[in-house]
């Protein structure tokens, strides 16, 4: 039941459009964007993007498998997310479409919010700021996908559902445009299916993800970085709690689904600590995860800007040793990598965890197998 604070709906909200402009257009250039919803307690503006199609190419993301996300934005505003990215490039390529300059890409202020939250959400943010406060809504996405999908062309495959945006954000439990696609996909059969998640919101699916069981190798990750809440708050202002998603992944083993953990992602010197993994791993397994597999943090440019501000307020000590180590490519050193993978080897020995199995979920969701797993294992951890 939605309480008074909650999503607030007008016929007056559903009309409202948002306006990409340019002052150097004459007459003034625009692209409208229906608001959906707003959420006033968080600042946060719902908007329908319109989708020719849903689906991402392995050519297109220079990985090894299909993706698909429901949404482009995501309230959870975690401050390491690399796919601030992807919102930049969404904004940036719906106003190229109107010859705007990059420059103008912005996106105003929606004037149905609070004084303050329009303070809080200024006009000059970057569209890698507005990340979480404005959600792209892909609400065809469903009926697209239906139109779209052609198992030939997956050629073997796995689709992922989940890997920039987490498919049962807050905004989910409104539109439930990941249960319509889910939906979707019972239309086909023999497909490898995966989805990415930090909330256990995904438990409200677990009817529709067992029909799709039937017809499917359907595998659901959840995604969790520490049991260490107070931890994990510095660094999540507005995910799930740790043991909420732990729960969430009983529910779902319990139910009959293929469940796995996915330690994502693990940041050097501050969540790799043996202690720390062991503790994730162990709750994991009492839960039932099939798998428990884990991947270093990704930095970009759209990321940096966001992390490090909170990497220099809350871990100080970490900050030249994070430049170090990533100096100015996305990834961390080598070295690191080896090293952290040794680490969650021996865990998953110690507790258990089928090698095998954690070792396919992994390439599964890296695409492709990275040139060091094959080279000798090196202990240079942070």
């Amino acid at each position: 039941m939605q309480n008074k604070t909650g999503w607030r709906r007008s016929e007056k909200r559903e009309r409202q459009q948002l306006e990409f402009s340019s002052a150097l257009s004459a007459p003034t250039a625009s692209i409208a964007l229906p608001i959906l919803d707003t959420r006033a307690t968080r600042g946060s503006t719902f908007h329908q993007v319109p989708v020719k199609t849903v689906l991402n190419s392995p050519a297109t993301t220079g990985m090894g498998f299909w993706s698909l996300n429901p949404y482009v934005g995501c309230e959870f505003g975690c401050s390491y997310c690399y796919a601030r990215e992807t919102h930049k490039w969404t904004v940036e390529r719906m106003g190229t479409r109107m010859g705007l300059p990059i420059d103008d890409c912005r996106l105003p202020i929606d004037p149905t919010l609070p004084p303050n939250q329009q303070s809080a959400i200024s006009n000059q943010q970057s569209p890698a700021e507005a990340f979480e406060h404005r959600i792209f809504v892909k609400a065809d996405a469903a009926d697209v996908l239906r139109r779209t999908l052609d198992p030939v062309k997956l050629a073997g495959a796995s689709l992922v559902i989940g890997t920039a945006t987490d498919p049962y954000q807050p905004a989910e439990r409104k539109f439930k445009l990941t249960r319509s696609i889910l939906e979707a996909l019972l239309g086909w059969r023999g497909l490898s299916l995966g989805l990415i998640t930090k909330s256990p919101l995904v438990t409200r699916d677990l009817d529709v993800l067992q029909r799709l069981s039937e017809r499917h190798e359907v595998s659901v990750n959840i995604s969790l970085a520490s049991l260490n809440a107070p931890l994990l708050r510095r660094l999540e202002r507005r995910s799930p709690a740790p043991h909420a998603r732990i729960r969430a992944l009983k529910t779902l083993i319990d139910g009959g689904i293929h469940t796995g953990l996915l330690i994502a992602p693990i940041l050097p010197g501050i969540t790799d600590d043996r202690a720390g993994l062991a503790t994730l791993m162990r709750a994991a397994k009492d839960a039932g995860a099939r798998y428990a597999v884990g991947q270093p943090l990704r930095l970009g440019p759209a990321i940096v800007p966001q992390f490090m501000p909170v990497l220099e307020q809350e871990f100080p000590e970490l900050v030249e040793r994070y430049r170090q180590h990533y100096g100015h490519g996305n990834y961390v050193s080598a070295e690191y990598q080896k090293a952290l993978m040794h680490r969650l080897h021996q865990l998953q020995e110690e507790f258990g965890f089928p090698v095998a199995e954690s070792r396919r979920r992994r390439e599964q969701l890296e695409g492709r197998q990275p040139r060091w797993m094959k080279e000798e294992w090196q202990a240079t951890l942070l």
